[in-house]
């Protein structure tokens, strides 16, 4: 589809990069020793999204789309087995309400937010995927996490949020430590003898375009290792000063100027005479509802796309941009294979809204934020979200063993527990809360990340984003297991968040062979 992709956002306006004589340009790319990569300066994700947001406002302008604003959607409603609507909670008045139809689409993006500190906005969230999954959709393979290499590092305990570096910057960047992990002296004062271009030297065919899993477990090896670099020792230096020599400033200023001025504002150095400090954090998520080649869930009427479903990426995602997932599903997926379950629905009622099931679910969803402002505790949702994320992270990260996560499956439900008797939600429920939407959503983070503990710790195997340190082979590279675990793993609720039952869909490659891919 990515053909048609490219075409459609050109299409719709998106300014990507020309060559000379006016066609599309290309550039290489993490994972990839080809130029394949159509680009948008270092924000095309950015560009491809003001694209489909300037398409999709054009289309409510005719009247084809209703907006509902600032409305969070609560629960799925299913009717019969059948999806038939939703709840949602209106933000700004706390009023909770239903919406019918014959069909529910999903579309709500990733859950990287259950790690607290992650690229993702603030307001991500995994609250509809996994409400769906409470009434029965499969949530598939969730502890399959990508982690990017080229994020700005934490600079304190009070952090909320991680910014991206585009991974453009790894064409022209070199990513190197100090060799003395008692190294004092500036970056630009450590001569070259002292300095290991760790990348380079460990995947001399690919060097600093090693894959984004390869390239962050390799930057964790290094902090570790006490090489870190920056005041807290918790980043690793790409450094540009080559390329400025090489191509002049000029060159450098054109391909990334715009992302060396957000860095020079958030860390406050200047890239053009310091080399960036980078380190890996949470960015896409390849779990995800279950879907099929239609994308609707087991749940029929229950439609997943993009981000929210767990399809085509498996455990790597090497491939351009987050977007393309979600406007191949949106654009030329979706619109081609709903059709298929709405036909015979043609000329057919709707549950209406006043519905027992709609009203049950109204219901529950009333009780649920009752009871969290009825709790009266001590500690913020923040600081519960915090927590939870600093066990997901240390023990379901870049690296997992059986151990940690066994502990972790230890400490989550006993920090649930605590959340369950010491959360103090200020405010009301009657008008804008943002303590109380908040709560909410890291209820379900709490459930989320027991069940990604879970999915790590029954893959016995090191596959992509997910890496066991004891599935490795000697040289540190991930070891899979064929044999088996070559399957999606598709969840199922089980009652509560600590009892999931596990679904096994096999995988048949017909067309190409699995193979085992060296970066050396």
């Amino acid at each position: 589809m990515s053909v048609n992709i490219i075409d459609q956002m050109v299409a719709q306006g998106v300014p990507f990069a020309r060559e000379y004589g006016g066609l599309l340009d290309n550039r290489s790319f993490g994972g990839a020793q080809v130029s394949r990569t159509f680009y948008a300066r270092g924000q095309t994700g950015q560009q491809l999204l003001l694209g489909a947001y300037q398409q999709f406002s054009r289309q409510v302008g005719l009247g084809g789309i209703r907006l509902f604003n600032r409305c969070e959607l609560v629960d799925v409603v299913v009717v019969d087995g059948r999806a038939s609507g939703i709840v949602v909670r209106d933000l700004m008045t706390g009023e909770i309400q239903s919406h019918a139809a014959h069909a529910v689409v999903l579309a709500t993006g990733g859950y990287g937010n259950v790690f607290f500190l992650s690229t993702n906005a603030m307001a991500c969230n995994v609250t509809a995927a996994w409400r769906a999954h409470r009434r029965g959709a499969l949530f598939a393979n969730p502890c399959y996490t990508q982690i990017h290499p080229t994020c700005i590092p934490q600079s304190d305990e009070f952090q909320s949020k991680l910014t991206l570096m585009s991974e453009s910057l790894r064409n022209d960047g070199r990513v190197w430590v100090p060799k003395n992990a008692d190294e004092v002296r500036a970056a630009h004062d450590i001569p070259e003898a002292d300095r290991d271009y760790y990348l380079e030297r460990l995947y001399p065919s690919f060097g600093n375009l090693a894959p984004r899993d390869i390239s962050s477990r390799a930057a964790k090896r290094a902090v570790d290792k006490g090489l870190g670099v920056g005041p807290l020792k918790n980043g690793v230096y790409l450094d540009f000063s080559d390329a400025i020599n090489r191509l002049g400033r000029d060159v450098v200023e054109e391909r990334y100027g715009n992302l060396f001025e957000m860095y020079e504002r958030i860390a406050g150095e200047n890239p053009y005479d310091v080399p960036m400090r980078i380190y890996p954090a949470t960015h896409y998520t390849m779990g995800g509802l279950w879907v099929d080649y239609e994308l609707q869930t087991n749940i029929p009427g229950l439609y997943a796309a993009g981000e929210a479903n767990f399809s085509d990426h498996g455990a790597n995602r090497l491939g351009a941009s987050a977007l393309m997932q979600g406007l191949a599903d949106g654009y030329f997926v979706l619109p081609y294979t709903i059709g298929n379950e709405l036909a015979p629905m043609l000329n057919k009622p709707i549950p209406g809204t006043d519905h027992p099931e709609f009203k049950r679910a109204e219901q529950e969803a009333r009780d649920r934020y009752n009871g969290y402002l009825n709790v009266n505790g001590t500690r913020s949702p923040d600081w519960f979200h915090r927590e939870l994320g600093k066990i997901i992270w240390d023990y379901c990260g870049m690296e997992r063993t059986e151990q940690g996560l066994e502990k972790a499956l230890s400490e989550l439900p006993a920090l649930y527990e605590e959340f369950k008797k010491d959360l103090r939600v200020t405010g009301d429920g009657n008008s804008l809360n943002q303590t109380l939407e908040k709560a909410g959503r890291v209820d379900d983070f709490f459930q989320l990340g027991m069940l990604m503990c879970r999915d790590a710790l029954d893959r016995n195997e090191s596959c992509g984003g997910h890496f066991r340190s004891e599935y490795q082979t000697d040289e540190g590279e991930a070891q899979r297991d064929d044999d088996n675990y070559c399957h999606v793993s598709a969840w199922q609720w089980g009652g509560d968040a600590m009892s999931p039952k596990l679904n096994v869909e096999p995988l048949e490659f017909k067309e190409v062979h699995l193979a085992t891919r060296s970066y050396k």
